[in-house]
């Protein structure tokens, strides 16, 4: 689990005091479920990383992992292709 430092404000005649608090971490829809392939098919899952204009959300929105994102991105171009989503929705 990752930690955050905090400095908490301090009178010059005493020394800073620091306090320690533990951070937690989102983790990847696809690592956390162990989704090993994606399918171009599942048009329910693949909208979920897009938005209502039919962008592909950044990997920092969703914390999806960089693999992961890859795969995402791939399919969702391939779903497009196949006109099981649109490329855009104007």
């Amino acid at each position: 689990m990752h930690k955050r430092t905090i400095r908490i404000h301090h009178s010059p005649l005493y020394p800073p005091l620091f306090i320690i608090i533990p951070i937690s971490m989102k983790q990847c829809h696809f690592c956390a479920n162990k989704i090993t392939a994606i399918d171009y098919k599942d048009a329910y899952l693949l909208r979920r990383f897009m938005n209502s204009l039919g962008k592909i959300y950044p990997p920092k929105k969703h914390n999806t992992c960089a693999k992961h994102q890859r795969e995402l991105s791939s399919a969702i171009k391939r779903s497009r292709v196949m006109a099981l989503i649109p490329f855009t929705t104007r």
